[in-house]
């Protein structure tokens, strides 16, 4: 016999209850609805979807007390309500990291790499973000935002040589501030998310999220978020 649509979202709701403790550091006897406002301030999973948390701890109360027996439920959830909070729970419980989703191999580049260097080796890449370092260490994020504007500033020189311009010299023409952010690498991707968003809202849009093992930028790049990578983060 199939099991119900009502024992699924059961247990996946005391699951998630459970995880919601532990993400409160143990907190017993407080509400569910206490549960998630205490959880939104820790977990960025619980924030995206503090709403349906919300929903469903209603139905979980309609389906536990308002049964007529044990086999007969009021409330018999739709299976699209049952397939969501069992993949919220697996959320949860398995988080999706920075780290998983965009691990790749960065390219990186030296100051005194010269524009020509570069521009070769990125041809057919589709690179929009260079990370620059001198001497072993990170100096900076150059952009096509940036390339853009050394362009402008440069434009009514005779000779523009992407042979001498280094990619150092670029980096001054990058925007004030820094237009990027080292993230750890187990950091979840909504919490990603999440500092893109903030960053808009605050008016210093990041271009570049950089990963390393724990967010450190003396340590290896493990990978980079940019804002078109948000269309991956369901």
């Amino acid at each position: 016999m199939a099991e119900k649509n009502s024992a699924r979202f059961i247990v996946a709701f005391n699951k998630i209850e459970k995880k919601l403790k532990e993400i409160n550091g143990g907190a017993s006897y407080i509400t569910f609805f206490k549960s998630i406002d205490l959880a939104t301030k820790e977990n960025a999973t619980v924030r995206k979807y503090e709403e349906d948390l919300r929903e469903f701890a209603d139905l979980r109360n309609a389906i536990v007390h308002h049964r007529t027996s044990t086999e007969y439920v009021i409330a018999e959830p739709h299976l699209e309500v049952v397939e969501l909070i069992e993949r919220i729970e697996h959320l949860l419980s398995q988080p999706v990291t920075a780290g998983a989703m965009f691990a790749r191999t960065v390219h990186t580049f030296e100051a005194e790499d010269s524009l020509a260097k570069v521009l070769r080796i990125v041809r057919g890449r589709n690179f929009l973000q260079f990370p620059i370092y001198l001497n072993e260490e990170f100096i900076g994020l150059i952009t096509s935002a940036g390339i853009a504007r050394w362009l402008v500033q440069t434009v009514d020189e005779k000779i523009i040589s992407r042979e001498i311009t280094t990619m150092g010299d670029i980096l001054k023409y990058e925007r004030a501030g820094e237009n990027h952010r080292f993230i750890a690498s187990n950091t979840s991707v909504y919490e990603a998310e999440e500092i893109f968003k903030r960053s808009v809202m605050e008016g210093s849009r990041l271009e570049a999220l950089l990963i390393t093992r724990n967010g450190k930028k003396e340590e290896k790049l493990t990978g980079i978020i940019t804002p078109i990578d948000l269309i991956k983060i369901e």
